[in-house]
């Protein structure tokens, strides 16, 4: 009896299991958590080990699903297996023994094969079902920092993983309408943009690559070594995943620092490879059916906490999606404190049964962003808002591809602006401190705000704002001095101001060099003419075109043009007016390692381009510096810096620089 239970068990898991894999893998949303499908996972792969029975269509002998059809097919000339798994240290220490590994982030993004031949990249495809995958051939070519030429000429065959970093996940989240406002993590929108028939639309997905593994490249003498295959990958120009030598000795130095880095990591990861460096040895221990013998995946093990629900919170967008949010007792994870944590949508708020007061359990996914892992209640009691919390119209509950969202269809909802308005005041736009989102949110709701140009005649309502809650004589007359500084701008600062889409920062500067920062051209060009502006493709000239013409846009525009001076950029600078006499100008950086004066890599790299500088991925000739605090780390950049003679710069003697 005990073995039919055990039976009926694995016939229970395996639909569940299988019906959660499909959801990730082929339509892009999930209809469980991580920790979720790992625990049922796990269940069932010891329930295997127990009865030495595999039922059939088990998820524990699949590598993955079948590829979607819309795309090209083709196999794989080398099976594509799944990486064995722990979560006990102690276990990957007994794998490491005596033979020192490779340890590198395990990336949360899609696996794509890259061939080159002659110097030049020929083919891409996805990891697919490990056996057959998709051919993304053009998309790859516009990943952020794939190389489409290298030195090597012979047939370099490599693997890696695409993926969309948490910063850029969430801009393009924010700009990229209803559709996009379903995706739940920076994985799914990934997978979506990789796998695009259009490949401007990858393009503007800001998709980067990082390889791996190295497959073939025959004539080339890596020394019995995977540190040496991924010093040749660099050479090439190739981003590697961030890697380290290990051995058994120093593997709790080496899961303290990957557990450090982690915090403060932009890319999405869910663990740790351990891949022997000697190719030789890990090759000669062959595969199970399932899984290569030479590596070993670790996975983090979530630190969780018990609290109590206290509320959901309702967050209206720019989309009318209207999210949940979890708001809890305080509990302190991963060294600091949490209370609030993303439900997602309306699917998965039903299948966590949730009610005010029910005791759950969260814990940080990839110990960086709050999730709830179970309710211990189930009390089932949450009832959906049928009104919209800012405008109070009705909601509506929108199903796509199985997965249930709560929106507001009130096209004039005062939330549908709250986000526009924020991008129009933020830094690289008009630039007007003191009107944060909630601020913001204040000023529509009490009718001060309804247009652009309001904002600049926010003096006309001195003695409401000097009593709104936050605000008082001080502030008030700090906000009316900044609203008076943001009237004098440049059309690259309007341009992005404006929220046209697909228009980012970068694209505001490029059209407005394009055009002399003569707006009347601008708004009189066509999509033939906007086309011919480089880094315009033809949905984004469209975009603009189709937004100067909408007779309320045109309106508003006008109405602001009436509030502000428009000057032009300093000659050669960006829009800040860093002059072209900054050292820095028109040099070539490239930026690793860990960074002390600045949040992250990103933020440091938007300061040389402030002054006039370039930010690339890869060290080449053309490189004119390296940023790095460790001049004396053994990483595969600073060998390439030094072997090209290219000078090593800390952040203290950049910012020396820039002074």
């Amino acid at each position: 009896m005990a073995e039919d239970r055990r039976i009926n068990r694995m016939k229970e898991l395996i639909p569940v299991l299988d019906e959660a894999s499909r959801a990730y893998y082929t339509q892009n949303r999930e209809i469980m958590s991580n920790l979720q499908f790992d625990a049922l996972y796990d269940e069932l792969a010891a329930l295997e080990e127990e009865t030495g029975i595999i039922l059939a269509g088990s998820p524990t002998q699949k590598v993955g699903y079948e590829a979607v059809d819309e795309l090209p097919k083709e196999t794989h000339s080398t099976p594509m297996l799944s990486l064995g798994k722990t979560k006990d240290r102690e276990e990957m220490r007994a794998f490491i023994g005596t033979h020192p590994v490779v340890m590198s982030w395990k990336l949360d993004g899609l696996t794509v094969v890259l061939t080159y031949q002659g110097g030049q990249l020929v083919k891409a495809v996805t990891r697919g079902n490990g056996i057959v995958g998709d051919v993304i051939t053009p998309n790859a070519r516009v990943f952020t920092n794939i190389p489409l030429k290298i030195q090597y000429q012979g047939e370099l065959v490599l693997r890696g993983e695409a993926v969309i970093s948490y910063p850029d996940f969430e801009k393009i989240n924010e700009s990229i309408g209803e559709s996009g406002a379903l995706y739940k993590n920076p994985r799914n929108l990934c997978s979506g943009s990789v796998r695009q028939l259009n490949s401007e639309v990858t393009a503007q997905r800001h998709v980067r690559f990082y390889a791996f593994a190295l497959v073939r490249a025959d004539g080339v003498d890596v020394h019995n070594s995977r540190m040496e295959q991924f010093h040749f990958l660099e050479q090439q120009g190739f981003e590697v995943v961030e890697h380290r030598l290990v051995s058994a000795d120093t593997l709790d130095e080496a899961f303290a620092w990957f557990e450090e880095r982690i915090r403060t990591f932009e890319i999405p990861s869910d663990g740790l490879v351990a891949l022997y460096d000697d190719i030789a040895y890990g090759d000669s221990l062959g595969n199970t059916a399932k899984t290569p013998r030479n590596a070993l995946a670790f996975k983090w093990q979530d630190e969780q906490a018990a609290t109590h629900l206290q509320r959901i919170e309702w967050s209206p967008s720019r989309t009318g999606l209207i999210n949940p949010v979890a708001v809890f007792d305080p509990v302190e994870l991963e060294g600091t404190t949490v209370s609030r944590a993303s439900v997602h949508n309306v699917s998965i708020l039903r299948s966590l049964k949730l009610g005010i007061g029910d005791e759950i359990r969260v814990y940080k996914a990839n110990m960086i962003i709050p999730q709830i892992a179970e309710n211990l209640t189930c009390s089932d009691t949450l009832e959906l808002p049928e009104r919209c919390p800012v405008c109070g119209e009705k909601t509506s509950v929108h199903e796509t591809n199985g997965t249930q969202t709560l929106f507001c269809d009130n096209p004039d909802c005062t939330a549908k602006q709250i986000k526009s308005f924020t991008q129009f005041v933020s830094r690289d736009a008009m630039n007007i401190e003191g009107l944060s989102e909630m601020t913001l949110e204040k000023m529509i709701a009490a009718g001060l705000i309804h247009s652009f140009a309001d904002i600049f005649r926010l003096k006309a309502h001195r003695e409401e704002i000097e009593v709104m809650e936050g605000f008082g004589e001080k502030s008030a007359a700090n906000l009316e001095e900044n609203i008076e500084k943001a009237r004098t701008t440049t059309l690259p600062r309007l341009l992005f101001a404006l929220g046209i889409p697909n228009v980012g920062v970068a694209n505001a500067k490029g059209i407005s060099r394009a055009v002399d920062e003569d707006l009347d051209r601008l708004r009189s060009a066509d999509v033939e003419e906007l086309t011919r502006i480089e880094g315009v493709g033809p949905v984004m000239a469209v975009a603009i075109s189709d937004w100067f013409r909408m007779p309320k846009n045109a309106a508003a525009l006008d109405d602001l043009l009436g509030e502000i001076t428009i000057i032009q950029s300093a000659p050669d600078t960006d829009t800040q007016g860093r002059p072209e006499e900054s050292p820095v100008y028109g040099k070539t950086f490239v930026v690793t390692g860990a960074v002390h004066h600045f949040k992250n890599r990103r933020e440091l790299a938007q300061e040389i381009e402030a002054h006039g500088g370039k930010v690339t991925g890869s060290v080449s000739k053309k490189t004119d510096y390296l940023i790095n605090n460790d001049a004396s780390s053994s990483s595969g950049k600073n060998k390439s810096a030094k072997a090209l003679g290219i000078p090593i710069l800390t952040e203290e003697e950049l910012l020396d620089l820039l002074r």
